[in-house]
């Protein structure tokens, strides 16, 4: 078991404050990579995860490119970090979290995708103009942000 496993194994579903770690993959025509997920099903989210004991946000980022898309991401550089109220969540399954995200942009990226069948549906890069309407909010917002500063 992980350590976000670990923890709700000792106190069920009152909410925890996780720290995790997204990244925004842009291509040379400016389309994003987008992760159509598993949970929430058919949701569209970008590529990231919750940090496990002793990483940093940057390893965070980069392992869970990796595990999610078979892809190394390469020269990080920070956006923003989102925490507060609006980050709550309160999944399915009962249990409640507030997520501390670090939010990383990169065009540097290798390798040959491998999509997790348990995570993922499809990934695809998209157009900022052509988002599917069902991208997780959170999410939402650090897209729109990143087009405020890099369009």
């Amino acid at each position: 078991m992980g350590y976000v496993e670990d923890l709700r194994a000792i106190v069920g579903h009152r909410p925890l404050i996780f720290v995790g770690a997204v990244v925004i993959i842009s291509d040379e025509e400016g389309k994003v990579l987008l992760q159509q997920r598993t949970s929430p099903y058919g949701a569209w989210g970008l590529p990231g995860g919750l940090m496990e004991l002793g990483e940093s946000t940057e390893e965070v980022a980069e392992r869970e490119v990796y595990e999610e898309t078979g892809l190394k991401v390469e020269n990080l550089q920070l956006m923003n970090v989102y925490s507060g109220e609006n980050q709550f969540i309160k999944a399915a399954n009962g249990d409640e979290f507030y997520v501390v995200t670090t939010v990383y942009y990169t065009k540097e990226f290798h390798g040959d995708y491998q999509m997790d069948p348990d995570e993922s549906l499809q990934f695809q890069f998209i157009h900022p103009d052509y988002f599917p309407e069902q991208v997780i909010r959170s999410h939402r917002e650090m897209l729109k942000e990143f087009q405020q500063k890099h369009s």
